[in-house]
């Protein structure tokens, strides 16, 4: 049944009640649908709620807001202040990044020094890096606890940390130990011995590890969150499945606009220049891709002046290698993604697979494409040599070139596509700039080379 939280939200922040009926009934919805409700109103109402759901509650609202740096902005300095110490420090680096460098650093100032402290450790690292995404939303507890001891201090933490099912462990220097599930410390008994709770060969991350290359290895584990260390083996944060989404999330909308030919996202509401400036340097590219592409056109310009019939075909030969290699190119990169199979024989094995499957379609599709064209030519009585009329054995030698021509174009295609993005990935470049509109000029020319250059050599030659 469709929910109409949003009303609801909205009805109840325009309404006149006391701040404890108000709070009350908003505590029933997510903060992420009163972020969205709040998005809705103007700054007048929404000055005011912050101001009767407290700074605690306004914090977590900020967190679910797009745009944030429109929100914060509408915020006394010393008040938005007190929200970025209430938001964990990951959220709060990444409000501070999305202001200008003057706002930024006048809000740094405000804050407490253990907040500034954590905030320009995690904005330290540059953004591709794990440490730039770490959380200090985590509760530590030292080995030498008993049971008893850490239940107090997890029921103690509790109501200020949200990732309170992994409990992390540290000896007396800080360095890092292993974890305790909070259910293990919930069933064991007060006379346990604590330390045997401990998981010492959980996994962890350093916080100078490449967060794309981790991707996969964070999602195999399924933790709600994994701890963060320095070279010193010390606990400095956290990394939490949220994180992941959000990562996750960022690398597809990259990898979506190279996909599509562009320097990087861009949003819908982004100014126009903005959005053309992402735009014309691919676009320049592949306006200078396509010049070489009629500069290999030209240089057969005797074989169409010959045989123009053979352009009439073009189109199709280069659209169904164009088809091919972006088919193998998509699935190639997806393999590359998935770190279990790009390993060296995976990777060959994946190549193998590419070449058979583009040699088995070029060879059905150029058979098909050779009847087509047969057929078509025969109907229509098309002339192949202008002085000649329709020629029946001229016909089969345009259906056979044209067949042939389209079946090479598929395999190489194919090879192309798959070759390709291992090879930027071997460069350390990633594979997704091996966009569609890139690649397929790629194929576009080696297509019109195998294409033209067959027929230059059966009528031109051979004849």
């Amino acid at each position: 049944m469709k929910n109409n939280y949003l009303e609801e939200i909205l009805q109840i922040i325009t309404t006149d009640l006391s701040k404890e009926e108000f709070v009350n009934k908003l505590e029933n919805y997510h903060y992420n649908d009163i972020a969205e409700a709040l998005i809705q109103t103007n700054k007048e109402i929404r000055l005011s709620v912050y101001k009767k759901m407290g700074v605690e509650n306004t914090a977590k609202i900020f967190s679910f807001y797009e745009n944030v740096e429109d929100y914060i902005s509408e915020l006394p300095d010393e008040y938005a202040a007190d929200i970025l110490e209430e938001m964990d420090s990951d959220d709060a680096v990444y409000v501070l990044n999305e202001l200008e460098e003057e706002e930024k650093d006048k809000l740094i100032e405000l804050l407490e020094e253990e907040a500034q402290e954590q905030i320009k450790m995690i904005d330290s690292y540059s953004e591709d890096l794990i440490g730039s995404y770490m959380s200090d939303n985590y509760i530590e507890l030292p080995f030498t606890h008993s049971i008893t001891q850490a239940m107090s201090m997890v029921i103690k933490k509790a109501g200020e940390c949200d990732n309170i099912f992994t409990l992390y462990i540290v000896d007396e220097q800080g360095k890092y130990l292993g974890v305790v599930a909070l259910k293990d410390l919930i069933v064991s008994r007060k006379e346990d011995d604590f330390s045997k709770l401990i998981m010492t060969s959980f996994p962890f991350f350093y916080d100078d590890e490449i967060m794309s290359e981790c991707l996969e290895k964070i999602k195999d584990y399924g933790e709600v969150s994994l701890p963060v260390l320095n070279r010193n083996y010390e606990l400095i944060g956290v990394v939490t499945s949220n994180d992941i989404i959000e990562v996750t999330e960022d690398e597809f909308e990259e990898d979506y606009a190279k996909f599509g030919g562009l320097t990087e996202e861009e949003e819908i509401d982004e100014p126009i220049v903005s959005s053309i400036k992402k735009r014309i340097p691919w676009l320049i590219t592949l306006l200078l891709l396509g010049l070489v592409v009629s500069c290999v056109v030209g240089v057969f310009e005797g074989v169409i002046a010959s045989l123009p019939v053979i352009v009439f075909f073009q189109s199709m030969i280069l659209g169904m290698a164009g088809n091919a290699g972006t088919q193998s190119l998509a699935v190639t990169i997806r393999n590359i993604a998935n770190e279990k199979e790009n390993e060296k024989g995976k990777q060959f094995k994946g190549s193998k697979k590419e070449f058979k499957i583009g040699l088995i379609n070029g060879i059905l599709i150029g058979l098909i494409s050779f009847v087509v064209v047969l057929v078509y030519l025969a109907l229509t009585k098309k002339s192949i040599i202008s002085e000649t009329g329709f020629v029946l054995k001229d016909a089969l030698m345009v259906s056979g070139i044209i067949g042939i021509s389209m079946m090479c174009s598929i395999c190489l295609s194919s090879i192309i596509g798959n070759i390709f993005p291992i090879l930027l990935t071997k460069l350390k470049i990633d594979p997704a700039v091996a966009s569609g509109p890139f690649i397929t000029t790629i194929i576009d020319i080696t297509s019109i080379l195998i294409y033209y250059g067959l027929t230059y050599l059966f009528f031109m030659v051979i004849l």
